[in-house]
């Protein structure tokens, strides 16, 4: 077996796409489902046609989804932390708090949110 991928229900499909587009992924397909829903498949560079992230959009869905206290978070990896946010600070993304280490000598790390409120953690690769 193996994870494929993970799956957020959002309520504006271009404002979610944009904000993943931001963080590097790309838009690989979108699947609609019936006349209720429709899927966007987000990937990123090195996954192929693999996506690791599927948005679902239902179309009725006109309220905020309740995201639980269960649910934590995604984490992605970069090269240079400083840099991408600095990138997303021109979109308007900002971190929830400046970066930091959870140990000494460890990666640094921060989160930011999506549109709907799912975190999203960054870890700078060491």
């Amino acid at each position: 077996m193996s994870l494929i991928h993970t799956c957020y229900r959002i309520l504006d499909v271009d404002r979610s796409v944009a904000f993943y587009e931001a963080l590097g992924f790309q838009e690989k397909r979108r699947v609609p489902i019936r006349e209720e829903a429709i899927n966007v498949f987000m990937g990123l560079p090195e996954d192929g046609e693999n996506p690791r992230l599927e948005l679902t959009h239902n179309f009725d869905q006109t309220e905020p989804y309740e995201l639980g206290t269960g649910y934590g978070h995604i984490a992605i990896t970069t090269d240079d932390l400083d840099g991408r946010l600095a990138e997303l600070s021109e979109q308007g993304i900002e971190p929830e708090k400046p970066p930091y280490t959870i140990r000494e000598g460890g990666n640094r790390l921060c989160f930011v949110r999506d549109p709907d409120g799912y975190r999203i953690e960054l870890i700078e690769r060491s």
